[in-house]
């Protein structure tokens, strides 16, 4: 699925990958693209008056076609080592808090360093979140490819504790028909999520980044 736009410029069109994680990325039954992070960045380029694609797809191959020079970058994610090695990022498309979720059925202190050897955790499989719990000696047991599957998982009793952007855990919990109040919500820190543009285009390109991110400053 992929969103188009093409309007007259002398840079050839901007091709971006991304993954179907609501509310940032969305794409209906029609195949329309649309979410937070997209309308800002329909903004942008409009701003620019930048040719674009937008391209859904799993979130591995995302970040392997812009590491791999098959598409010009991905987005939102949120800034590590590896992505840094084959991109840069942008200024922030949106910053949002991360949030441990705690089953009721709990009553250790999350707060306690032995909670996290005791306690059972989920995180999206394969994120930036899933790599930090992983590095920090989290007993991660779940491997859940969305916040629907991480949110089943809690709420059957599967886990104790999901860690999840707050407004992608409750929008997943809108949809499930779980009050936002059942499981008792932490926040951890906020998360800056930018579009990371392969370091091949920006050598082509040297003054995109600087203008995509002073397009992108006029879009509220």
């Amino acid at each position: 699925m992929c969103l188009t736009c093409s309007t007259a410029w002398a840079v050839d069109r901007v091709v971006l990958a991304t993954q179907n994680w609501s509310p940032y990325q969305t794409v209906n039954s029609d195949g329309d693209i649309g979410g937070v992070a997209v309308d800002r960045i329909k903004c942008t380029f409009r701003n620019m008056g930048q040719p674009y694609e937008i391209r859904m797809m799993r979130w591995d191959k995302a970040q392997l076609l812009v590491e791999t020079g098959k598409v010009h970058g991905f987005f939102s994610g949120s800034a590590n080592a590896k992505r840094a090695s084959y991109a840069q990022a942008s200024d922030p498309i949106v910053s949002e808090n991360l949030a441990w979720f705690v089953s009721p059925a709990v009553r250790e202190n999350i707060n306690d360093e032995t909670a996290k050897y005791s306690l059972r955790y989920g995180v999206k499989y394969n994120t930036n979140k899933w790599l930090s719990l992983k590095r920090d000696g989290y007993n991660v047991i779940k491997k859940p490819r969305d916040a629907d599957s991480l949110l089943q998982m809690l709420w059957q009793g599967e886990l104790d504790v999901a860690y999840e952007y707050e407004l992608v855990f409750e929008e997943a919990m809108d949809k499930a028909g779980i009050p936002k109040d059942y499981f008792k919500k932490i926040r951890t820190s906020k998360q800056d999520l930018m579009v990371h543009f392969s370091k091949g285009f920006l050598a082509q390109q040297p003054s995109f980044l600087n203008r995509f991110n002073l397009a992108m400053a006029q879009c509220r």
